[in-house]
Parts: C-alpha cells; structure tokens; sequence
C-alpha cells in the first residue's frame, strides 16, 4: 500500500470559491442571461483532474452552498451538481483524452443537464418555467471552458496540486 500525499487542497477550494463569487457577481439584466455556470464548470475540470480527489459529496456540498448563496430551495442546485460531479467521474478517462473543443461539448451537456435537473425541481414545486433563454448559460459555458480548463490547469500546475 503506497502512501499519497495530496498537496493544494486550498487552491482547490479557492477555485470554488471563486466561482461561487462569480455566480453572484451583480450584473446588468441584459449580461446576466449569458452569465455561465461557473460552479459546475470548476467542478467538472476538478473531476476530470483530480477524480480521487473531488467527487459527488464536494458536488453536493458546493450545491449547497449554491443553494443558500441563491436563496433557492435548499438542495436543488446540490443534487444537479451532485449528479455532474457522479457522471464526470464515470467518464473521467475517455473525457480527459478528448481535444478542448470536444470537451467543451461534454460540458455543454453537463451543464444543460444541470439547468435540466433544476428546472425539474423548480416545476415539482410548482415555479412557471421561464424562456427559453433560460439555456443559454449552457452555451455560454461551453464557450468559456477552453479558457477555464487551461487557467485551472495552469494553476494546478503552479501550485502542484495532487
């Protein structure tokens, strides 16, 4: 039996904590229909980068925080992210060999599926569906994560996290 030692478990959870700061970074009416989702994309690039390390409870627990962050019904945002985080680490190894843009496809997915799963709970209690503008933070994520994987990539570099 080896013996890991894991290093930059703060800069891990820097990330997330940057991008719960940027979902609830205040923008004009107009911007905030293209505002990505920024936790779920951290998420995703940390399941397919360290998968022993982030899973379905860091998920969970950043869904949470979400969920309280938003004032929305607690554990909507945390069982979607839940479920990302589950599918990413699934398919972490054929994921990772993709090129960016084939990636950024999988992540187009992952994120509509986590608007979907939200929608779901927001019609189980009862919340009208809005417009169909409500999916474009999936294209605007996919869009973004070239640029998100290789910042997260270039700092887990720096940092060495492991």
């Amino acid at each position: 039996m080896s013996l890991v030692r894991h290093h930059g478990g703060w800069v891990i959870t820097f990330t997330f904590v940057v991008a719960l700061m940027l979902t609830m970074l205040p923008l004009p009416d107009w911007a905030a229909l293209f505002r990505p989702e920024w936790a779920a994309m951290v998420l995703i690039y940390w399941c397919l980068a360290l998968p022993d390390r982030v899973g379905v409870g860091i998920g969970w627990s950043v869904g949470l925080l979400l969920d309280v962050a938003k004032g929305t019904l607690l554990g909507q945002h945390a069982l979607a992210l839940a479920l990302v985080a589950y599918l990413t680490l699934r398919l972490h190894q054929r994921i990772r060999v993709f090129p960016l843009w084939q990636q950024a496809l999988f992540v187009l997915l992952m994120v509509a599926l986590n608007q979907m799963v939200v929608l779901w709970v927001k019609g189980v209690i009862g919340q009208p569906p809005g417009s169909w503008l409500y999916w474009l933070p999936s294209l605007t994520s996919m869009v973004l994560w070239p640029w998100a994987f290789l910042i997260l990539r270039d700092l887990r570099r720096t940092f060495q996290v492991r």
